[in-house]
């Protein structure tokens, strides 16, 4: 009896074991909670998450302006999905718990791949593991000729001007290793009758979160118009300045 017992305890806490590691995979396989680059008011989401996520959001929207005759996924679409509609191979070989797993933005015609993460050491190391689990599933299911790798040479700027001479941010990117892309967001004070380039060369300061807070959502629709072709968002009065205008 003693050692039934001990075998029940053992199941139920191997049992137990699996069922955080599937849930946990599965969170981390969720669409975001909310579409950026904007949010409720009432979001208690930390400001430092939903700038990745706005960054997410116009990075990819960036990858695939620059790629136009490419078929790009981003983030909405997981691995098994990539595999099945990009005609890769057999999806079916993908291992269960990772089936539903989302890279951030995958090229299936260059065959690479990116995760984007901020510009941080624990973020670079992270982004690394997570492009290299994500290119041993796909390698494993995808044929032998469509083979992935981490893409490189992929960087850009985004900058956002309220008012004339009002406050400007900038999102800026890099790729600094295959697969890992690396995302900065920074603040330049108030310099009223000097043009956005000269106030880019200002000294750069972390964006403060009071800016957030009162700029955030309206930030987030202003650079939705711009990718999108669309009318600028009542209330901003200044202008967006995509990669193509900064070169």
């Amino acid at each position: 009896m003693k050692n039934s017992g001990a075998r029940t305890r053992s199941t139920l806490g191997l049992a137990g074991f699996l069922l955080v590691l599937v849930a946990a995979l599965g969170a981390q396989a969720q669409p975001p909670s909310s579409k950026l680059p904007g949010r409720k008011p009432d979001s208690r989401e930390p400001w430092g998450a939903f700038l990745g996520k706005a960054a997410h959001e116009v990075i990819g929207r960036e990858y695939s302006v620059q790629h136009p005759n490419h078929r790009v996924f981003l983030d909405n679409v997981n691995l098994y999905d990539i595999v099945g509609d990009g005609k890769l191979g057999n999806p079916k070989r993908l291992p269960e718990l990772v089936k539903r797993l989302r890279p951030d933005i995958t090229d299936i015609d260059a065959l690479v791949l990116f995760e984007i993460k901020p510009d941080d050491e624990e973020s670079r190391r992270e982004g690394r593991e997570q492009a290299g689990r994500y290119l041993a599933a796909l390698n494993e299911a995808v044929e032998p000729d469509k083979k992935l790798t981490g893409g490189t040479g992929f960087e850009g700027t985004v900058f956002l001007e309220f008012e004339n001479g009002g406050a400007l941010w900038k999102l800026s990117w890099r790729t600094p290793e295959p697969g890992v892309t690396l995302y900065r967001w920074s603040y330049r004070r108030k310099k009223p009758g000097a043009s956005w380039k000269e106030r880019a060369a200002q000294k750069e300061e972390e964006l403060p979160r009071e800016e957030v807070e009162q700029r955030g959502e309206l930030a987030g629709q202003a650079l939705r118009a711009a990718y999108e072709g669309g009318e600028r968002p009542k209330g901003f009065q200044g202008q967006v300045y995509l990669p193509a205008d900064c070169r």
